[in-house]
Parts: C-alpha cells; structure tokens; sequence
C-alpha cells in the first residue's frame, strides 16, 4: 500500500476523507485506447466520484498536431480548466477508470504547467467502486477560476532531443509498452507505424509497476523492477510510450522513488515509428 502524497498518489481512503474540503478538485481522465469500444464521456456522466469534472484528454490537447493528444498549448490549458473552476490554490486529484492508466498523463501535464498540488487516485475508479463508495450522476457546479501557470519546458521532449539523447546516451530512454511491441513482435495499434523500440531504450512495461487492483506497488518493489531492467532510479530519464498516455505512470512511479529528473517524450511511438529516417531496434 503506498503512502499518501498528494504531489504523486493518494489513496481512496484520503479521498473519501478530504471529498468535503472546499479546494479540492477531482478529475476523471479516464481515456480508452483506439479499438477499445466504450465512450469514456458516456461512462462519467452516468457514474464518477461526486464533484468530479470531466478533462477530455484528446480535446484538452494541441488540435495544431497530427499527433494524438499532445499536450496543450498554454493558453488552452489555461482557457479550459479556468472554465472548469480548476484554478490557484486548488489540491487537484486525478482518477481514470481502468485504476491507473490516463490519470498519470494529466497528473504530468499540470506539472508541465507548473502546478504541482497534483496527485492520481491509486487504484482509480475500480477501486473506489469495489469498495462501495459515493458516486453520483450530477454534474458539478462550476465556477470560473483563476489561474496561474509557468509551462515547465524541462518536463517534456521533442523527437530532436530524443534523438540526441538516443545517440549520445547522455539520457536513459524507458519505454512503457508491452515487451512483445517494444521488442518488435507484435503489431502497433495504430495503422502504418514500424515496429521495435528506440535504439539504446530500456523496456518497464508500465503494468508491471502496478498490482492486481490497479494500485502501484510499493517503493521497493518498483526499485526492483527497475533494477532488473538495468534502469538507474537515480539518473536523468526521458519516458515513452505509443503515444504519451502510459510514459506518464513510469514517471510517476520515478517520482515515488525520488527522482524528479524526468521528462516525456510527448510524441512517443506515434511519432518516431512513422519516420524512416529515425532508427529502429528490434529484439
């Protein structure tokens, strides 16, 4: 059971405690991958954690980008949690409905914004709903708020310095896809995209970080599995994924063991899988 941080992760039972508190602000993320049949929208408006609002991961996003849900611009950003009544002074906690999946890609992009008071339910909404917990249909009341942001440049990536990273091995590069696509075996969910894994990268499948429930495991245990793929917890860390999404969890797994040296490959395999002029490994 990992301890309560309301910077990385809480727990249903911090949840539950602090639901009354005037600033807090609950966000259901959850998003579902293409190909998976089920409307996330659809699914918070019949059910979620009382107060929460709804952050629409592919609309909070860059619309200039072919790429899928790259982080918004900060005027966006700033536009659409101003209107959402998610402002200064606010304890943010984020939840998704597969138990930690999405929820660490926003909890990400509001430190990219430079809010820190940001933390992911552990073990989301599965959990919550397993242990009979209050949820409503109602959607909140929302007020304008302000609020205040300074983009962290450092937390995020460009294809060029992760090229410059993959060559210099001056950054440690962790993929959080599944093995069998990171070693180039199985297909991409996303049409015309090359299979394998950025050259020099290490693989920490981001399922392997979390238990049965959803939960993420404890700081040992994630220390070990790093270890074992021969990732230093403590070095400088660009994280990947197929498209940003999970790159987020082995982040914030990094962070519970105290590194804060890491940054996201916001284009992810979305993008370096579609451009024959960037190398491929395999194997």
């Amino acid at each position: 059971m990992a301890a309560d941080d309301p910077k990385t992760l809480v727990s249903t039972e911090w949840l539950e405690a602090h639901l009354e508190d005037p600033d807090l602000r609950i966000l259901d993320a959850t998003y579902f991958l293409p190909g998976v049949d089920r409307d996330a929208k659809a699914e918070y408006a019949t059910s979620h954690i009382p107060g929460a609002r709804y952050f629409d991961i592919n609309e909070i996003a860059d619309a200039r980008s072919a790429l899928p849900h790259m982080a918004a611009p900060v005027e966006k950003f700033v536009s659409r949690m101003r209107a959402m009544g998610v402002g200064d002074g606010h304890q943010v906690v984020v939840y998704d409905a597969m138990g930690l999946f999405s929820a660490a890609r926003v909890w990400w992009n509001f430190r990219l914004m430079g809010k820190n008071d940001v933390a992911v339910l552990d073990g989301g909404l599965p959990k919550w709903k397993a242990e009979g917990r209050p949820l409503e249909d109602m959607p909140p009341i929302l007020r304008d708020r302000h609020i205040t942001v300074q983009r962290q440049a450092h937390l995020v990536k460009d294809v060029t310095q992760v090229a410059a990273a993959s060559k210099l091995g001056d950054w440690q590069i962790v993929d959080a896809r599944s093995p069998g696509r990171f070693r180039g075996e199985e297909p991409e969910p996303r049409p015309g995209m090359r299979s394998g894994h950025i050259p020099r990268s290490k693989n920490v499948h981001y399922a392997s970080l979390l238990n049965a429930d959803g939960t993420m495991k404890d700081n040992e245990a994630l220390r070990a599995i790093f270890e074992a793929a021969g990732v230093d917890v403590g070095k400088r860390t660009i994280t990947t994924c197929g498209s940003g999404v999970t790159a987020a969890i082995v982040m914030l797994a990094l962070h519970r063991l105290g590194n804060a040296d890491v940054s996201l490959y916001d284009g992810s395999w979305s993008e370096w899988g579609q451009f024959e002029q960037l190398q491929v490994e395999t194997g």
